[in-house]
């Protein structure tokens, strides 16, 4: 029987875990000598995280919770480095596969090649050449522990071949957040604000910003918004605000008739909000993805970005963090310019087939 440890440490990694363990499952059936055991780090703790969000994504719920929530970043690697030695050391397996970027992502390989196991990092290569964002730091020191790269496009492939990371380690098979997105779209349903507030597709505009950089510097988060109300002509802002940005938007006093600030939504609730949204102004890497695949205009506020195919071939801009730089891209909006979607390759909704059928190669050679 060959195992895989699959980790997951914060909300969106589940929606990239989920596909890959119905593929296994699929194997599994087929009379594969495959199992797997799913290992929350407990790195983010969010409420919304019930056994209804599960059920959604159609998983079970975590073999295990480690619990390592809070801390400086240093205090949660370390407390997962703990945990995660123990958890793997009790639950020896031939894989351990981890997902995206997060401090789990990063601390979790870490013990896999201190234990002698082998690492596969699902959405490998992605790179945003900024230091200063903890993501990139996580990205670059799990990729350089890895033993099997699964990559979501052909830059991404560049980027660790020019880091000196063998072709043969290499596996080009798209997205598992957009297998995700496809296999869930159906499901999307209206939040409440959507009912109460009477929306239409097509009518308003959603945003959210949660990175330090944009949030944490308050003049600068004030600035934006502002901004971003000066030029949304009469349409409905909906801002789906982690608590800690609630709050400091309440001190500086933030507040319009067309901003409405609401509590973070579960998945099928936010993306039924996004699919309809005439644009998404966001600072999210992810939600550039499912914009792009969903055909819906998206502002990204930041000065550059892992996921320079949503440029390109999606429907993603890259406005900066000057929010003097919010105007031309809004009137480019409402003129009816903004770019169509053009399919980024092997976003198929086929991703997760496509890694468990290397992961059995591996595991025959």
């Amino acid at each position: 029987m060959y195992t895989i440890t699959i980790i997951a440490g914060a909300r969106p990694n589940f929606m990239k875990i989920a596909p890959i363990i119905h593929a296994i499952e699929e194997a599994k059936s087929s009379g594969e000598a495959l199992d797997y055991r799913l290992v929350h780090t407990g790195q983010h703790y969010d409420k919304n995280m019930s056994g209804s969000f599960f059920e959604q994504l159609s998983i079970p719920e975590p073999h295990v919770n480690l619990e390592c929530s809070g801390g400086t970043q240093a205090e949660q690697t370390a407390a997962i480095l703990v945990s995660f030695e123990k958890e793997l050391t009790q639950y020896p397996a031939d894989l351990v596969l981890v997902v995206g970027d997060v401090t789990s992502t990063m601390a979790c390989a870490l013990v896999a090649q201190k234990l002698h196991t082998k690492v596969a990092h699902v959405e490998a290569g992605i790179r945003s050449g900024d230091w200063t964002m903890p993501e990139e730091i996580n990205r670059l020191v799990t990729d350089s522990i890895t033993n099997y790269f699964f990559t979501t496009s052909e830059l991404a492939n560049d980027n660790l071949l020019k880091s000196g990371v063998e072709d043969n380690q290499i596996f080009y098979v798209g997205n598992t957040m957009i297998d995700t997105l496809l296999k869930q779209r159906p499901n999307f349903k209206p939040p409440e604000v959507y009912n109460q507030l009477e929306l239409k597709p097509k009518s308003y505009i959603v945003m959210t910003l949660h990175r330090p950089a944009n949030v944490d510097e308050e003049s600068q988060l004030k600035a934006m918004i502002d901004e971003i109300i000066a030029n949304t002509n009469d349409l409905p802002l909906i801002f789906p605000v982690h608590p800690r940005t609630a709050k400091i938007l309440e001190r500086l006093e933030v507040s319009h008739p067309r901003l409405h600030m609401v509590a973070p939504l579960s998945y099928l609730e936010f993306n039924y909000l996004v699919e309809n949204a005439k644009a998404v102004i966001t600072d999210s890497g992810g939600i550039t993805e499912e914009t792009s695949v969903m055909n819906v205009p998206c502002m990204t506020l930041r000065d550059n970005t892992e996921r320079p195919e949503t440029l390109t071939l999606g429907t993603n801009e890259l406005v900066g963090t000057n929010p003097k730089a919010i105007k031309p891209y809004l009137e480019k909006l409402f003129e009816d310019q903004w770019k169509d979607y053009k399919t980024i390759p092997l976003w198929d909704g086929k991703t997760a087939e496509r890694i468990v059928s290397h992961i059995l190669n591996f595991e025959s050679n």
